[in-house]
């Protein structure tokens, strides 16, 4: 039997609750995960003061309810699955390891902002900053999945090293900012300036994009690596266009004001 929260109180200002996460509740009883210590501000209050908790840890944690004021949920962790049946709040997943978050509902600014391992599943839209560094860190998403099946604002994958970030929808500004490698792929379209200053790297977009003038047409090709993306992305939900497995893709290679190792792979057609 999962364990199952439920939001009975709304907060007043956001919570920090890095506490709800497998690596934290697990080998604890009922009552222990009761009074946990969150954040509500600046005072430390249990987690019941805010969530009901019924069922006993299994490995899986079933939350329920508007989460989009709770902060930290699932960071750090490193097994486990954390299913949110609505939206969350910021720094979701930050720096996890390993393991599994669903989230029913939209996610906020800085979804799984460095992480190494695990997958990020969003049904709705994420703000900024998703799968990036923080503020003055040259590192960010190390590995990894993350998949958002609508739309994400703007600074997606900055400075990302590794991994892989799914756009379902449209993406915001800078795209792929300073990426150091990894792969990120946008089914819609994508905002301005995508991959300034990255050095490494592949950018695939199935629409036209306007792209920097630092950036060069190297060839129209038919990359075999892509056919393997989405065939996986389709068996997990996602909107693939049939024609996208045996088309041309326009092959853009950048940014010449860094290392010029990267890559940006536009939709050219049949």
């Amino acid at each position: 039997m999962a364990l199952k929260l439920n939001l009975h109180t709304q907060p007043d200002v956001p919570l920090e609750a890095d506490c709800i996460s497998p690596d934290k509740m697990q080998s604890l009883s009922k009552h222990e995960i009761e009074q946990l210590i969150i954040f509500h501000g600046n005072r430390q209050v249990p987690l019941k003061d805010f969530f009901e908790c019924s069922g006993e840890f299994d490995g899986e944690i079933n939350i329920d309810g508007d989460l989009s004021r709770i902060k930290h949920i699932g960071a750090a962790m490193s097994f486990g699955k954390i299913t949110i049946s609505g939206s969350v709040g910021i720094h979701t997943g930050a720096a996890m390891t390993g393991g599994e978050i669903i989230v029913e509902g939209d996610a906020s600014d800085w979804l799984g902002p460095e992480m190494y391992g695990g997958k990020i599943t969003v049904k709705g839209n994420a703000g900024h900053m998703v799968g990036s560094g923080y503020r003055g860190s040259t590192i960010g998403m190390q590995g990894g999945e993350i998949i958002v099946h609508g739309n994400v604002k703007n600074e997606t994958g900055h400075v990302m090293r590794r991994g892989l970030i799914v756009v379902g929808g449209n993406s915001g500004d800078f795209t792929g900012v300073n990426m150091v490698a990894g792969t990120i792929i946008v089914l819609g379209e994508m905002g301005i300036r995508t991959g300034a200053g990255m050095k490494r790297g592949s950018i695939v977009c199935q629409t036209k994009s306007e792209l920097l003038p630092t950036f060069t047409h190297s060839c129209d090709y038919q990359p075999l690596f892509l056919q393997h993306y989405f065939k996986y992305l389709k068996s997990i939900g996602l909107a693939i266009n049939d024609s996208l497995f045996n088309g041309s893709f326009e092959r853009w290679c950048g940014d010449s004001v860094e290392l010029n190792r990267g890559e940006i792979l536009l939709y050219a057609g049949k």
